[in-house]
């Protein structure tokens, strides 16, 4: 199937998006040193097969390749909110999460008072979900 320019353009913003959070991610636990808890291991399966997803719907130039993407960024949307939530608001940080080796609502970084990691995946997911829904509806 033939795609647009705008969709194909979406496809490369999305396929960027995903590289760039998996490289922060590695950047994060394998230079910086941060060990990722549970809740991050989750957002990583979901987040890491992204980059093959829409990097082969990019070269094939098949948007149709892309739809478990669409499933898989709306999962991690939901696991970094609550990963964000255990972080930020104090009665769902007390209640802990389900996390074992590494605390949840541990915060490695905390930038501008805001930004951390489970925001920046949220973000990035946000980022693969939103633009997806753009390539759909470009379809119509």
């Amino acid at each position: 199937m033939n795609v647009s320019k705008k969709q194909e353009t979406l496809l490369l913003i999305i396929w960027t998006q995903t590289l760039l959070a998996t490289f922060g991610s590695l950047f994060y636990s394998e230079i910086m040193g941060y060990l990722p808890c549970d809740l991050c291991w989750i957002q990583r399966i979901l987040m890491y097969p992204l980059v093959i997803i829409y990097g082969v719907a990019l070269v094939k130039k098949n948007v149709e390749i892309a739809l478990p993407g669409l499933i898989l960024s709306g999962i991690g949307m939901l696991f970094s909110a609550y990963h964000y939530g255990l972080q930020k608001f104090p009665p769902l940080s007390d209640a802990g999460g389900f996390c074992t080796n590494i605390p949840c609502n541990l915060q490695y970084v905390n930038y501008f008072g805001f930004i951390t990691i489970p925001f920046l995946a949220g973000v990035a997911f946000i980022v693969v979900f939103c633009s997806h829904i753009l390539i759909l509806r470009s379809r119509f």
